[in-house]
């Protein structure tokens, strides 16, 4: 019996231990990612953001998902990378707390924030799948870095679109049906 348990010990140890041989999962990443974009929309909602400082913001986070793409081609996350991302959040979440306490505030009724409003919404939505893609296993650390490539691509659009018209909206809508594409493909494995 004792050995029986002591084997079992060791197979759940193995396990565990292969489950981590890729380097930390991209949990807290991404699940940060979901957070900001979260904060950003709240803040173009109530009027906390304009979407200038909106667009600023989604320029940073154009960046941090770069870094995360960079970071996991090859499916792994040092410490030392993961610290760099976190300190780009961390200076990220700073700006919107910034942001939405000075004393600039936002019409989240214009055409303009309705539109960014869409956008960030959709970001949202397409962070927390890929996020869901990752805590399912449907998604490796390296398909999920993939994605945020994706999303860097996006809310470089956004960012570069403060102002947001219809014309600009449109483009971002196309990149934002290109990368729901991209996260199906990928977490069914089609692609």
């Amino acid at each position: 019996m004792n050995k029986s348990m002591g084997l079992c010990a060791l197979a759940a140890l193995t396990l565990a231990t292969s489950a981590f041989a890729d380097g930390p999962r991209t949990d807290q990443v991404v699940d940060r990612d979901v957070n900001q974009q979260e904060r950003v929309e709240n803040g173009l909602q109530n009027g906390q953001l304009t979407t200038r400082e909106a667009g600023k913001i989604e320029t940073d986070e154009a960046r941090i998902d770069r870094t995360e793409a960079r970071d996991l081609k090859d499916g792994k996350l040092s410490a030392a990378e993961q610290a760099r991302i976190n300190q780009m959040q961390n200076r990220t979440s700073a700006e919107i707390y910034r942001d939405k306490h000075n004393d600039v505030t936002g019409n989240p009724d214009s055409k303009s924030s309705e539109r960014m409003q869409t956008d960030v919404a959709r970001n949202v939505r397409q962070e927390q799948r890929i996020e869901q893609g990752g805590d399912t296993g449907a998604l490796t650390n390296k398909e999920v870095g993939s994605l945020e490539r994706g999303q860097a691509h996006v809310d470089q659009k956004e960012g570069a679109a403060a102002h947001v018209g219809a014309g600009e909206q449109a483009r971002v809508q196309r990149s934002e049906d290109h990368q729901s594409r991209r996260i199906h493909r990928k977490k069914t494995n089609d692609g």
